[in-house]
């Protein structure tokens, strides 16, 4: 691999907040649509340390909105997706934890980490998270809702719903079945959870 020097990479941010971005940690539940893209949003920009929690392996039907390719095909989303960010940014340093994040153990996962990112696919999944990481107190979580099908972009917005808690989405989506999720929708709020995210770490808490 080619070595390119990592001022090079990190010369189109902007000027004087890439050290603080170098000292950020940021941890990511799910590395799905928004997971995946959230968390190369962050290499892009050189957040300095990730940490990718997801227990699944990367399937064909993920190609339609996460970021992975054909050769990824069958392995574990934490390690396809190590592999994709360290060609983008070698230099961030990633940490990743192959296994099913519960009530029991999420704080214990991302007890180093004061900045975590919700992408979890399941209202259930996102609530105990949210629960769980908010009762241990000092931590800002960004957290996402209503992203399916293809509603007008601009539904979409960045809540700051209360203390530490920011979500991204649309908050009043359509009521229908089976829609799904496509990437551009997904993308756009994978970049709102990314830019809310990249505020945190600047220390502006105002979305």
């Amino acid at each position: 691999m080619r070595e390119v020097p990592e001022a090079d990479i990190t010369a189109r941010n902007i000027p004087g907040i890439q050290e603080k971005l170098k000292r950020a940690k940021v941890g990511i539940a799910g590395l799905g649509g928004l997971g995946s893209n959230i968390a190369v949003m962050l290499a892009r920009i050189g957040v300095g340390k990730l940490l990718l929690v997801d227990f699944d392996r990367v399937e064909a039907s993920n190609l339609n909105r996460q970021y992975y390719d054909v050769t990824h095909i069958g392995m574990l989303k934490t390690d396809a997706l190590k592999d994709q960010l360290k060609k983008i940014n070698p230099y961030v340093v990633i940490e990743t934890i192959a296994v099913t994040i519960t009530e029991d153990n999420a704080a214990e996962i991302f007890k180093d980490y004061g900045i975590i990112c919700e992408a979890f696919d399941k209202a259930q999944n996102k609530a105990f998270l949210v629960n769980a990481l908010l009762e241990q107190g000092g931590k800002k979580i960004v957290s996402a809702s209503g992203l399916n099908g293809f509603e007008s972009s601009n539904k979409i917005t960045t809540r700051h719903i209360f203390a530490n808690l920011y979500v991204c989405g649309d908050s009043n989506p359509p009521v229908q079945e089976g829609i799904g999720f496509m990437a551009p929708r997904v993308s756009i709020c994978a970049g709102h959870q990314a830019n809310m995210i990249v505020r945190l770490i600047l220390g502006i808490e105002e979305v």
